[in-house]
């Protein structure tokens, strides 16, 4: 945690016990008394059922899980679902118009991009599942709408290390 204190400044707090702190200033680390040195969060704080932390790190903390539910990910994220023999490797699509440029891609970044549809599906899936606003045969011509994209994405399988996280053209 970033603290300031009225003499030293700007420190971070890098060890605490019952009655001080060892407090890593610009100019080296001392051990105060938090009750009477005068110390305040150098940061604004988050005050949320009794957990009080930086405002930032509950910021990041809300973000991630966020994430996590929405399967919002980045290419660093999912590159360890990409088998190995595709990593570092590149995708090029040429137009059958010559007077036209190939377009180049890496592996991770198209990969990132089929996980994140096959993510979106999932999610779909969930939501339709779950809706209390579709009829029983809505949900089921929905879910075979994205069965079928499912299947559809099979081609793709090829690039996945485990099999686990490939596309089917049944219910996943």
């Amino acid at each position: 945690m970033r603290v300031h204190h009225p003499v030293h400044g700007h420190g971070t707090v890098k060890a605490i016990t019952e009655h001080s702190a060892d407090i890593l200033f610009a100019d080296q680390r001392r051990t105060v008394e938090p009750a009477s040195a005068g110390i305040e969060p150098a940061e604004p704080h988050a005050t949320v059922s009794g957990l009080s932390l930086p405002l930032s790190s509950f910021i990041q903390e809300t973000v991630d899980a966020m994430a996590d539910r929405l399967g919002l990910h980045g290419p660093d994220d999912t590159i360890h679902e990409l088998a190995s023999r595709w990593r570092n490797g590149r995708i090029v699509l040429h137009p059958a118009d010559t007077s036209l440029t190939n377009k180049e891609l890496g592996l991770e970044q198209f990969f990132h991009k089929i996980v994140m549809i096959r993510n979106n599906l999932r999610l779909l899936e969930q939501k339709v599942n779950a809706s209390d606003a579709l009829s029983s045969a809505d949900k089921f011509d929905c879910q075979q709408y994205i069965t079928r994209c499912y299947g559809s994405l099979t081609t793709f399988n090829l690039l996945f290390k485990d099999k686990e996280g490939q596309f089917t053209g049944a219910k996943s």
